[in-house]
């Protein structure tokens, strides 16, 4: 017979308090506010009428708005992709390296944290400009006979996001290979495995939560990224994240910028939620009395 829980282990402990009111008064509650306001209407001059309607959410599954989404999902699924490539090999090097190597390499990693985000946006467009190093190095070891123009296109937009995210993704692989048991890569190679079949068979699969947790980690930002589009997309580049700046700040249509919001955010919730689902059914142990002999 279970034994009654006592009424002190049922309420969360005196230490969680924070970290609730935390999350509470900063996401829950305005959280609160952005559905109130996606299911109100504009006011004539911009402001907030609490008539209640579901005309922001028809409004928002037009196909224009559709293909907008479409594409920050696209632009922040290769951005996630980029990363996990780049970002894998150098997260083997660090856990891989000696310690004082290791140490130096994680202060690298770390290091852009220490600026500010739009500064690093700026940089990137300085250095990929027409007058920038990389051009000018270009020209003067006679590579381009012109320079190349780099900004306010896709591909400024994709480079700014990579290299802005990558630490999202390095940090988690790096924390997730330091636990790895490296003597199993050297089993592999005994009994013969090779090189491919270690890293898709033995490598990957035992990182899998670190290949997870940096996915998330850079997806999700990235889908609701718009500095980076208006500082290297010269605004031509329109993502979800312009979209819904717009309707907050230009356009001061606040109901609909608040139910694009929270159509992403559940977008987005469900997704991981699927996935989550799915991975947790393949990760679960096999009944033993369901195994035939």
């Amino acid at each position: 017979m279970l034994e009654p829980v006592e009424p002190s282990l049922r309420r969360p402990p005196l230490l969680a308090l924070p970290a609730m009111g935390w999350f509470m008064w900063f996401l829950l509650i305005p959280l609160g506010f952005v559905v109130v306001y996606s299911l109100s209407t504009k006011g004539l001059y911009g402001g907030v009428v609490y008539h209640f309607t579901f005309e922001n959410y028809q409004r928002a599954t037009d196909w224009i708005y559709l293909r907008i989404f479409w594409s920050s999902v696209k632009l922040a699924t290769l951005t996630a992709f980029s990363c996990l490539v780049i970002g894998y090999p150098m997260a083997y090097v660090m856990a891989t390296a000696s310690l004082r190597v290791r140490s130096a390499l994680l202060v690298l990693v770390v290091i852009p944290f220490w600026t500010n985000f739009v500064v690093r946006a700026y940089a990137i467009k300085l250095l990929f400009g027409e007058a920038g190093p990389i051009n000018e190095f270009a020209l003067a070891f006679g590579l381009i006979h012109e320079p190349i123009v780099f900004a306010n296109s896709d591909l400024s937009v994709w480079v700014g996001m990579v290299t802005n995210y990558l630490p999202f993704m390095v940090l988690p692989l790096y924390v997730a290979l330091e636990k790895f048991d490296f003597s199993l890569l050297e089993a592999a190679k005994d009994l013969g495995a090779p090189g491919w079949k270690i890293l898709l068979k033995v490598l990957i699969p035992m990182t899998k939560p670190g290949i997870i947790t940096g996915t998330i980690f850079v997806f999700t930002p990235a889908l609701g990224e718009f500095v980076i589009p208006d500082l290297l997309g010269g605004a031509k580049t329109m993502l979800m994240g312009n979209l819904i700046t717009d309707q907050f700040v230009k356009t001061r249509d606040w109901p609909f910028g608040s139910a694009l919001s929270m159509l992403m955010i559940l977008v987005v919730t469900a997704s991981l939620g699927v996935y989550l689902k799915i991975s947790a059914t393949e990760n679960a142990p096999v009944d033993a009395t369901t195994v035939e002999d």
